[in-house]
């Protein structure tokens, strides 16, 4: 049996940036991080906008990220446009080379786990290990207490025969066929000739068919007259959009066990970024004096508290965006709030929207049905629902 003061149970971005920080902030800590694979962060890209973070949260995170734009663009059927202001991407594999090697001998790879209470973990090779505290970072947890949609997504990265021409990021381009819900694409230049090329859909349910997808996909780089010589990985998943649901219900159902990231519910309800909700944990977690199990559930508990509380209106947004009007009209929505001011489009971004950013948002005639706009908002209830987890 081995003891430790912390055991991050997945080596995701949540419990990745955990560990790092109490590396480098706490080195007295005993800390180990356990992941199933050969290396940490899976195969992802994380994006986030710089106004997103604060100054320090910036420092901290720069020696992760792969690259950097100083704008992006927006595209649908009757409008487009340009959006100023730092817009920046983390690679899994850069994310792994800075983290494993600060990590050291505190990080344990291709260790699968089968069985974890608060302070203990099973091995399948039959280690038993324990700790002061164990922290879940195992991806998000199903849960009859919450109403789902989901953002489901198919990447490519992909070498082109010729450059691409693009000088910003595409983070949306809902121009495209909506194939019975919001659908847009989403597109990274990370060189002159290579390109990530994500088919996303905003759904009720988070199965996917990936063929379709790729075919999405390869359909979009033909129309955009780009040849595709080479596809370079690929990635997909799918993100939960909380709809509604009972924040007490679902932390009494963890029994006290902490965890993090989706798992914990510290995410935008409505985007799905989690790079900021992880960062601001890993530091608070850092500065706590105790670190044992009750101490971090209760810590973890009040922030995913705090955020569900100040989420309100995302999710009032997320239940008209799934719950009014027809699927293949939802990018009707979108379209609009990007004809909205900068500054306010950048907010709800970073989860800072204000009451007049709400007043402006919901003012005007609305782009869905306004009798079915009202009977969404009302529904605050899982049972009220169709969607759920």
């Amino acid at each position: 049996m081995s003891a430790y003061d912390l055991i991050l149970a997945g080596g995701g971005l949540a419990n990745g940036l955990i560990a790092w920080r109490l590396r480098t902030h706490r080195p007295d800590l005993r800390i180990l991080l356990l992941e199933q694979d050969a290396h940490i962060g899976g195969n992802h890209t994380w994006s986030f906008h710089a106004s997103d973070l604060d100054a320090e949260e910036l420092d901290w995170i720069a020696p992760l990220v792969t690259q950097r734009w100083p704008r992006y663009d927006v595209r649908f059927p009757d409008h487009a446009r340009t959006l100023e202001g730092d817009y920046c991407s983390i690679a899994s594999g850069d994310f792994a080379r800075v983290i494993e090697a600060a990590l050291g001998p505190a990080l344990r790879t291709q260790a699968r786990i089968v069985a974890l209470t608060p302070t203990h973990v099973a091995l399948d090779d039959g280690t038993f290990l324990h700790a002061r505290a164990v922290i879940d970072g195992r991806g998000p947890l199903p849960d009859a207490g919450l109403a789902l949609g989901w953002q489901t997504f198919l990447g490519q990265e992909v070498r082109l025969a010729a450059p691409h021409g693009l000088a910003a990021p595409i983070i949306m381009d809902a121009s495209v066929a909506q194939q019975g819900g919001y659908r847009f694409v989403y597109v990274l230049p990370f060189g002159p000739d290579r390109l990530l090329i994500e088919d996303t859909h905003y759904v009720d349910a988070a199965a996917r068919d990936a063929d379709r997808l790729r075919a999405n996909i390869a359909a979009y780089a033909l129309q955009r007259g780009w040849r595709i010589t080479q596809v370079l990985r690929e990635e997909h998943g799918a993100l939960p959009i909380v709809l509604a649901g009972d924040v007490e219900r679902y932390w009494h159902h963890l029994r006290g066990q902490p965890c993090a990231g989706l798992r914990a519910g510290l995410f935008h309800f409505t985007t799905g970024y989690s790079l900021p909700h992880a960062l601001r944990l890993a530091r608070r977690l850092a500065g706590l004096s105790v670190m044992d199990a009750p101490a971090l559930f209760g810590a973890i508990r009040a922030d995913a508290r705090a955020a569900w509380r100040e989420q309100g209106f995302y999710r009032l947004l997320n239940r008209m965006l799934f719950l009014a009007g027809s699927p293949d009209a939802r990018w009707r929505v979108m379209q609009r709030f990007y004809r909205l001011p900068a500054p306010l489009i950048a907010r709800f971004y970073a989860g800072r929207t204000t009451l007049p950013d709400k007043a402006r948002i919901l003012s005007g005639k609305p782009p869905v049905p306004v009798l079915q706009a009202l009977d969404a908002a009302r529904r605050i209830h899982p049972h009220q629902i169709g969607t759920s987890a």
